[in-house]
This record gives structure tokens, C-alpha cells and sequence, in this order.
């Protein structure tokens, strides 16, 4: 089983431009089959209000308790935003939230350039992510690689610089991933990733990143 590393290759305050051009560098590895999914953490009432209806076909979640429920208990028998709903089955009671953020949001799979800049639009200072996936990265044989498939992603991290969520932030970054291969220490295509970002005017500007 192989994993992906992801390098950061760009920064801005503009959460604008970072999509324009985490844009640029998914459209050098698109084909077919690309597709895009969108996650972000709506850490207030307000943020989850404001995508309930701005990202009302994406799937909204509250936090549970701990040891709130046991194994015993169905999803069926616990409150449906907690297992899950579509931004019409949001609580309207702001108490409801109390304990329940942040709300996690989700929607997969979706056409390029469908939701994106609504997303960012929506998005506010919550954390998310958009992710294209089922990129096409071409052979570089003039730096030794070929190309792949499985592990050619590109993410723009909002709000955040790891992709964690762990570092919340007032920039936003794009990722490009490769394949992640570990020799005594050292990640052997991480010049892959320097050559993707040199494609399309980009460099890479820090250290790999897994999940």
C-alpha cells in the first residue's frame, strides 16, 4: 500500500488567488476522471448558518459527546445531524449548537469547477479544504520520474497551513501531491514535486506534509 506526501507551493492572504492558482496547477494534471471534494470545520453558529445556505447539497455534522453514545444505540436513534443531513436538516435553535462545533462539513466527488468558488466565497474564517483528485501527472524524464495517477492530488488548504487543521491561519496554501517514497530517510520524489510546481510557474516553499 503506497501513500501520498503533499509540498506546499503556494501562500496568500487572498483566498481568491490561492484558488486561481491552485487552479493552474490542476489543470496541467487534468483528464477524465478528475473530480473535486470539498471539507471544512464551521467553527460558529454563524459560519454554519451561512453554509446551510450558501453549500446547502454538502453533508453537515455535529460533534457527539464523549461516551455520548454506545455501541448500542443505532444511528438510526441518535440525532440525525449528528450522524449527518443536508443543510435544510440543520438545528434553527442556536442551543442546539452548544457542544456541537465545530460542525464538520463534507461534499465529495463533485464536477471541477462546479462549487469551488462558492465554497471559498462561503467558507468565511472557518478551516476546510478543497481537493482535486484523479489527476494525470505526465513522465519528467528529464529529471528521471514517471508519471502518475493515484497519488496526483492538488488540495487549497483554507485557513490553515498543515493539513491537519492543526495550524489555523490568516493565509491560505496549495499542496501538490506525489507519491511518497521513504529511502533512509529521505523522500526520493520529492524533485518530482519541485518539477509539477516549475510547470506552471510555482516552487516549492516547504516541507512535505502527510495526512
Amino acid at each position: 500500500m503506497s501513500n501520498d506526501i503533499a509540498y506546499p507551493v503556494f501562500h496568500s492572504p487572498d483566498p481568491v488567488l490561492a484558488l486561481s492558482m491552485a487552479r493552474r496547477l490542476m489543470e496541467f494534471g487534468r483528464c477524465e476522471y478528475t473530480n473535486v471534494s470539498l471539507y471544512a470545520e464551521l467553527r460558529s453558529v454563524d459560519e454554519v448558518r451561512r453554509g446551510a445556505k450558501e453549500l446547502p447539497a454538502g453533508w453537515f455534522r455535529g460533534q457527539e459527546q464523549y461516551g455520548e453514545f454506545d455501541d448500542r444505540v443505532p444511528f438510526e436513534d441518535r440525532p440525525a445531524w449528528l450522524v449527518g443531513v443536508r443543510g435544510a436538516g440543520l438545528p434553527t435553535d442556536p442551543t442546539a449548537y452548544e457542544g456541537r462545533l465545530p460542525v464538520d462539513y463534507e461534499l465529495l466527488n463533485q464536477a471541477v469547477d462546479g462549487i469551488e468558488d462558492a465554497f471559498t466565497a462561503a467558507i468565511g474564517p472557518s478551516v476546510g479544504e478543497i481537493n482535486w483528485q484523479d489527476l494525470c501527472w505526465p513522465d519528467a524524464p528529464e529529471v528521471g520520474f514517471h508519471g502518475e495517477s493515484k497519488h496526483a492530488e492538488v488540495t487549497l488548504l483554507l485557513n490553515a497551513s498543515t493539513r491537519a487543521y492543526d495550524e489555523p491561519a490568516d493565509d491560505h496554501t496549495v499542496l501538490v501531491h506525489v507519491r511518497s517514497v521513504d529511502v533512509d530517510g529521505c523522500q526520493v520524489r520529492e524533485p518530482y514535486a519541485h518539477w509539477l510546481a516549475g510547470q506552471v510557474g510555482l516552487t516549492v516553499i516547504g516541507p512535505g506534509q502527510r495526512c
